[in-house]
């Protein structure tokens, strides 16, 4: 049985899903660091409700993304 290639999210380098790729679906640490870093600047986001928004941030702006 052959492990399933997959591409880096980040790079797009092919990563060999399985115990010798701990990185994945990364090639890399670095490039695992590199998404994070995405997500923590906000420029990865996932969509909110507008009706959480409206219960719970009254008192934050709204959103840019």
């Amino acid at each position: 049985m052959t492990a399933a290639i997959v591409e880096c999210p980040t790079c797009g380098a092919p990563v060999e899903w399985g115990p010798q790729s701990p990185s994945r679906p990364f090639c890399s640490d670095r490039c695992k660091l590199i998404d994070l870093g995405a997500w923590a600047s906000e420029a990865h986001a996932i969509p909110g409700n507008d009706l959480e928004d409206d219960l719970f941030s009254g008192d934050m702006p709204p959103r840019e993304h």
